[in-house]
């Protein structure tokens, strides 16, 4: 059994030079709203959700991006709407936003 039921990391990478990246569109403020969302609704925690900071995922073409596991799906999203869909949806429902998917 996994430690949680959810495991949600957020690139937050910047790059140098201007080039393509996360940190471009907000990721880490973003983040920080997920996490407080996931407190606000009691779902963090052993058993629940974790929301990671992580490093370059390496999809940087692809707009800013999110991969949630086990399930390995990953998003992307433009504001926290979409963030607030995906936490609805995937992390309480289940259910896999297909239009955020990538």
């Amino acid at each position: 059994m996994n430690y949680y039921q959810y495991h949600v990391f957020f690139c937050v990478n910047q790059r140098e030079a201007g080039a393509a990246c996360c940190h471009s569109y907000n990721a880490q403020e973003v983040r920080d709203y997920a996490k407080e969302r996931i407190k606000s609704l009691k779902l963090n925690g052993k058993g629940q959700v974790r929301i990671n900071n992580a490093g370059c995922l390496d999809r940087c073409s692809e707009g800013p991006v999110i991969v949630i596991y086990p399930e390995e799906i990953w998003y992307t999203y433009v504001d926290k709407d979409d963030i607030d869909e995906i936490i609805d949806e995937h992390l309480q429902n289940g259910k896999i936003v297909e239009r955020l998917r990538i």
